[in-house]
């Protein structure tokens, strides 16, 4: 919610965050979303508010795999990222386990999709009706992939993988039946050698995937690299995103697998880098290794539009950008394509930043990354090379920031006034409404920072969920050594004491000679509560 809070203290006076903040919440303003954020690093699921305090964790065993979901039931759907073994599918965002967890941490169900012949990777989606859509690879054999029309010279590893999304309904603890599936090598063309299998024209099938187009890059059995798979439950499609290709897909899902394996399966609409089926050139390229395109969903701001986040790798110069456009599509799902053309739209509707850069930008993550619309307006970007996370208002102003003070590689927790962590990687980052209903019933007390020595006085008291025009506190003597006093023209019901790693100490409904003897020298967290409202201020015990 926005606040308009204004209010004086004797001693302290807060607009923005400590300057020296430098991992945890850096920023804030009162245009924050009012919700919580979720993301994984290390082995560990986090739910925090906009303060950076933990409202719930998840612990697993397993490095992240990469993507993770909060359900309506609050259970927490994770990935996980198997150790390589004697898979011999090796791809980067490999991950191989999904567990479900509830809200309290325990494990309700473990899928394995790691074997010599499959490994989930990258992404997963928990669909509406329970079961989870998963995006895996497969091998295709060398002598295969010759067949399928591929150039007996771009097979550099000897094979290529096939990617796979499928279906799979729970069963049990560690079981499931594939219920859908849809595969890529279905869906291909090449001008090549009319003797082997889907030659074609290419310009003439915008709906099948070019297997001998290599967009650049070397020919590796990694050819197209998959990296988000998004459910829109309203038009009953999964869209895709190609890095390799530089292209986002969308596939039908209503079909049965039998008719997945046909036509009917071919894509439906794709955007992002016309060459890649003969109706553009490379200035007609418009994106770079983007990561997590979706259609925005109805009721939200910029409904259904697609969203993504357009990582910029390999361009000049090298930028980031959030964007949005409005793809050529009626209420049911139906794309509007002219044949010999290009699929819409031609530009952009919304672009973050609305320019580019004359140079390299600080808004740069080469990889991973997501960009999340919220009720309010606001934009949630995850930068996710370094795991930094941003709140953009309606007019592109930052309105929060929050940099994850873990390292994803060997979960170190660093101190506020640490630089980022190396190695500091989050796949994506989602914002939830404080009314999700995941929330419903929970004890959803925020607990400690995740940073060492966090310094979340003045956030706190930003978002105070005081609504007075004008409150004076006093809170004296500060530094105090045993005994503080309150003075406020409000009436003050309760006086709450937390430690500098959150945690509650001590409790006193008295405003005058509250007895803090007992405390140990130190910075402490006074919460001051009138009726529904409350605000923090800080202490001095000497």
């Amino acid at each position: 919610m926005k606040r308009t809070l204004l209010f004086y203290i004797l001693l302290f006076s807060f607009i923005t965050l400590n300057s020296q903040n430098t991992v945890g919440t850096i920023s804030v303003t009162a245009d924050v979303y009012d919700g919580y954020t979720l993301f994984s690093t290390h082995t560990k699921a986090h739910l925090l508010d906009n303060c950076g305090q933990v409202i719930n964790t998840w612990s697993s065993t397993y490095l992240p795999g990469n993507s993770v979901y909060l359900l309506p039931n609050g259970n927490l759907l994770r990935t996980g990222r198997l150790a390589q073994g004697a898979n011999p599918i090796a791809l980067p965002g490999a991950g191989g386990v999904v567990e479900l967890f509830d809200w309290d941490g325990n494990i309700l169900w473990t899928w394995i999709d790691s074997s010599e012949t499959s490994r989930q990777h990258h992404d997963v989606f928990p669909m509406p009706n329970g079961n989870v859509l998963i995006l895996s690879a497969d091998i295709i054999t060398q002598a295969e992939a010759i067949q399928a029309g591929r150039d007996p010279l771009q097979l550099l590893d000897s094979e290529l993988y096939n990617e796979r999304i499928y279906e799979v309904e729970p069963d049990g603890a560690t079981g499931g039946t594939i219920v859908w599936e849809w595969n890529v090598k279905d869906h291909l063309i090449q001008n090549l050698d009319p003797t082997k299998d889907n030659f074609g024209v290419v310009a003439d099938n915008p709906g099948k995937v070019n297997i001998n187009f290599l967009n650049g890059f070397d020919a590796e059995n990694n050819w197209l690299h998959i990296n988000a798979i998004q459910y829109d439950e309203e038009f009953d499609q999964i869209i895709i995103s190609s890095r390799r290709m530089s292209e986002i897909w969308a596939i039908d899902h209503s079909i049965t697998t039998a008719q997945a394996a046909g036509v009917a399966g071919d894509l439906l609409y794709r955007w992002g880098n016309p060459q890649a089926y003969d109706q553009g050139t490379v200035g007609d390229r418009k994106l770079f290794g983007q990561h997590t395109p979706h259609y925005i969903p109805s009721g939200l701001p910029n409904a259904r539009k697609i969203m993504l986040f357009n990582n910029g790798f390999g361009r000049t110069p090298e930028y980031s950008e959030v964007v949005i456009i409005d793809p050529p599509v009626d209420i049911n799902g139906n794309y509007t394509y002219t044949p010999g053309t290009a699929y819409g739209p031609t530009s952009t509707f919304f672009r973050y930043p609305d320019t580019p850069p004359a140079s390299n930008s600080e808004f740069y993550s080469a990889i991973i990354s997501s960009a999340r619309q919220l009720p309010n307006g606001n934009i949630l970007v995850c930068e996710g090379r370094e795991a930094f996370f941003f709140e953009l208002d309606t007019n592109n102003n930052i309105v929060w920031e929050y940099a994850s003070p873990i390292s994803n590689a060997d979960g170190t927790v660093y101190d506020q006034g640490d630089p980022i962590p190396p190695n500091n990687f989050a796949f994506r980052a989602t914002k939830y409404s404080t009314s999700y209903s995941a929330f419903d019933g929970r004890d959803l007390t925020p607990g400690a920072p995740l940073e060492n020595n966090p310094d979340i006085t003045s956030c706190q008291s930003i978002l105070s969920d005081e609504d007075f025009e004008v409150i004076n506190v006093t809170l004296y003597p500060n530094p105090v050594q045993d005994y503080l006093n309150i003075e406020a023209n409000v009436i003050i019901e309760k006086i709450e004491f937390y430690s500098i790693s959150g945690a509650k100490i001590l409790e006193s409904s008295k405003i005058d000679n509250i007895n803090i003897s007992s405390l140990r020298k130190g910075v402490y967290f006074a919460k001051i509560y009138s009726g529904e409202k409350s605000m923090s201020k800080k202490i001095i015990k000497q």
